[in-house]
C-alpha cells in the first residue's frame, strides 16, 4: 500500500487538506463558537462565555485569539465606555456554515440517540425549521 504523503505529493499537495482543516476547527469550542455566531447571532464575550458550557475565560480568550489569527473572525472594538468588544465572523468563518449544516446531518441521521428525546432520525429542517436555517444567512 502506497503512503498518502506519496500521493499527495502526486498531485503538488504539501500537506492533507483535511488534516488542516481539523487542525483550523477542531480545538475544543472553535465549532461551538461559530455555531453560536451563525445562529444565536452572539458576538460578546459574556454571551459566548455564558452559552459556552465548561468553557472558562481564558480558554476562551485563547480560543477568540486563535480563530481570529485563522482569519475566522474579526474584532471591533466599540469607543465607548466602557470598552465593548464585539467579533464577527469573517468570509471565511462564514463560508463554516454548509459544513456544519452536514455535520448536523450526518449527526442527527446516524446518531439519532445522542441528540433527539425519542431516538428517532430527523432531517435538519425537521429539528430546527427553515426559520431557524435562515437565519444563517441573514
Amino acid at each position: 500500500m502506497i503512503p498518502l504523503e506519496k500521493h499527495l505529493k502526486e498531485f503538488g499537495m504539501r500537506n492533507c487538506p483535511v488534516e488542516i482543516s481539523v487542525s483550523l476547527m477542531g480545538k475544543k469550542y472553535t465549532m461551538n463558537i461559530v455555531r453560536n455566531m451563525l445562529l444565536l447571532k452572539q458576538k460578546r464575550f459574556n454571551e459566548f462565555l455564558n452559552s459556552l458550557e465548561g468553557i472558562s475565560t481564558k480558554t476562551l480568550s485563547v480560543r477568540l485569539r486563535d480563530m481570529e489569527d485563522a482569519g475566522l473572525i474579526t474584532r471591533k472594538v466599540i469607543g465607548t465606555r466602557p470598552l465593548k468588544v464585539e467579533y464577527y465572523l469573517t468570509k471565511k468563518g462564514e463560508a463554516l456554515a454548509p459544513i456544519m449544516i452536514e455535520m448536523a446531518i450526518f449527526s442527527m441521521q446516524w446518531e439519532p440517540k445522542k441528540i433527539f428525546k425519542d431516538k428517532k432520525p430527523r432531517t435538519v429542517k425537521e429539528a430546527f425549521g427553515t426559520e431557524m436555517l435562515a437565519t444563517i444567512w441573514d
